[in-house]
């Protein structure tokens, strides 16, 4: 990650920065021979406030090319969706509030495909759930710029699942657009007022409530204000 790691408040790891799919594995599944727990565990903790969690998401991703120990960690929608069967595996993820988001996720849950750390941040397109989390290979490859040497593969840290394309947004919806309603509904109680992506902003994985799902998908059909 480019910058200096912060705590979040509440997570128990390093803050996942501007994005968490960091690198593209062409075999999404693969992994899940490599390592014996494939159905991480959550904690009763999590567990409990799992239950409230939406079945929608914002998942962030670089879409332009940045090198972090030799490896480009680039990956767009368009990325996705030129992958075989538009599928690959979401790894790279090193905070632990996201990876306890990434373990709740269930099949067929729709994801937004946000472009982070670059010229312009936002949402790019939608994508599901097609795989429910098992163990991120990429925390057992010593080459890999997630590599964590703490993590055993009879005990795994950290998870991923696999996603698959769904469409493009029918017009990018920058942050800077998003950020002008989440301020106003702030104001008047509108369903971006406690919108993850401003009060939880560095979180790579987010959970996206049906309200704000709705209204995002409902300024498609808007011009940019």
């Amino acid at each position: 990650m480019p910058r200096p790691q912060k705590r979040l408040p509440g997570a128990a790891g390093p803050d996942e920065g501007p994005a968490g799919k960091h690198t593209k594995t062409k075999n999404p599944g693969e992994a899940s021979a490599k390592v014996k727990n494939s159905s991480p565990q959550k904690t009763s903790a999590f567990k409990t406030c799992e239950k409230n969690l939406s079945s929608y998401w914002l998942m962030k991703s670089e879409p332009e090319s940045r090198l972090e120990k030799g490896v480009d960690v680039k990956f767009s929608i368009e990325d996705l969706k030129a992958e075989p069967k538009q599928t690959a595996c979401w790894d790279g993820v090193r905070n632990y509030q996201a990876r306890n988001f990434l373990r709740a996720m269930k099949l067929e849950e729709e994801a937004f495909f946000y472009h982070s750390n670059c010229k312009e941040p936002g949402i790019a397109g939608l994508m599901k759930i097609v795989k429910e989390a098992y163990p991120d290979h990429t925390q057992f490859e010593k080459n890999n710029p997630h590599y964590d040497p703490s993590s055993k593969e009879d005990n795994p840290k950290w998870s991923m699942v696999d996603v698959q394309f769904v469409r493009m947004m029918k017009r990018f919806i920058s942050l800077a657009e998003l950020k002008t309603h989440h301020q106003a509904h702030k104001a008047t109680g509108g369903p971006l007022k406690n919108m993850a992506l401003f009060t939880r902003q560095r979180l790579s994985i987010q959970p996206v409530t049906q309200e704000e799902f709705d209204f995002i998908l409902s300024l498609e059909e808007e011009e940019p204000s």
